[in-house]
């Protein structure tokens, strides 16, 4: 089991207003992955404006060559990898917020 320092206890506990180290983890813990989550659909937000389509419609529209931009420029495809990285992380941070509450 790891340890944690009493000094980092203690400021956990007063910075988050906790009983104990426990709900102070508990707190840290739930608050990190809704920053995380809402950056990350920000994210997804974005792109969506961008190109008015969801990541799905996206896929599909460059696997089948109806992407109305160059389906294989640098920008088209840059899109592509932040956007999946983005979709992908929103959901393995759902399931361990699912698994956490």
């Amino acid at each position: 089991m790891p340890v944690m320092s009493p000094k980092l206890g203690e400021v956990l506990v007063k910075t988050t207003h906790s009983k104990d180290i426990d709900d102070a983890l508990h707190k840290v813990f739930t608050e990190y992955l809704e920053l995380k989550l809402t950056k990350l659909k920000g994210i997804i937000d974005e792109f969506q404006k961008k190109w008015g389509i969801t990541f799905e419609e996206f896929k599909r529209k460059l696997k089948d060559g109806t992407l109305k931009a160059d389906t294989y420029s640098f920008d088209t495809e840059k899109d592509f990898w932040q956007w999946e990285e983005a979709e992908t992380l929103e959901k393995h941070y759902e399931e361990i917020k699912a698994q956490w509450i």
